[in-house]
């Protein structure tokens, strides 16, 4: 077992900013450079987790229960993935974390933000990523690309345009919050110049 702690990166931005691709590359040069590397995500990443994520995508809730069942999610997975390979030394890449909670629950939905700081400092007091980075994509060229994969939506992609701004506007305050943390990145622009960007990042985190 490895005495140096792993890293944990992390992927957030709304459905159809192109993190899917980016994570992919990612994970693929991490491991060029020899590393161990776990890829998970959020609601997700255990079984139970993924049992969670069911729920959570497709069934109507009350949004605290919606609240406190991402945390449960996240607290599985912390627990039994993402605690366990940080202290073996490996690097997780996860697609969302709490950020997205801020954003979807808080931003999106109007979560009262002490209830979610609550349950933040429950579920991981003492951990954040070591590097998140936000893909920042206006609302309806999201929806666009989203329309193009032909994909049935869930529940949280159904709503309305609004909402997703809402959601893109509490991204961003996050974001000014830990500056050091997330890198916010133009979703825009061509997947060859994000992933350069991406990449440049990670140099920047020692092995």
């Amino acid at each position: 077992m490895s005495e140096a702690r792993g890293r944990f990166l992390t992927f957030e931005g709304i459905d159809g900013a192109g993190k899917s691709s980016q994570i992919a590359a990612v994970v693929e040069h991490l491991r060029g450079r020899g590393l161990s590397v776990v890829q998970s995500r959020e609601p997700g990443g255990t079984p139970l987790g993924e049992k969670l994520r069911e729920l959570l995508l497709h069934e109507a809730m009350n949004l605290e229960t919606e609240a406190m069942l991402m945390f449960a999610a996240r607290r599985e997975h912390l627990a039994a993935l993402i605690e366990p390979a940080l202290a073996a030394g490996q690097w997780v890449v996860s697609d969302r974390f709490s950020d997205a909670t801020y954003a979807y629950q808080v931003g999106g939905r109007g979560l009262d933000a002490a209830k979610f700081d609550a349950l933040e400092q429950w579920v991981h007091p003492r951990l954040q990523p070591d590097l998140t980075f936000l893909f920042d994509l206006d609302p309806a060229t999201a929806a666009a690309r989203l329309a193009g994969t032909g994909q049935a939506p869930d529940r949280f992609e159904r709503e309305q345009r609004s909402f997703f701004e809402r959601v893109r506007n509490a991204y961003l305050e996050r974001a000014r919050r830990a500056p050091s943390r997330i890198l916010v990145i133009d979703a825009s622009g061509a997947p060859e110049a994000i992933r350069e960007q991406v990449l440049a990042a990670l140099q920047r985190l020692p092995a």
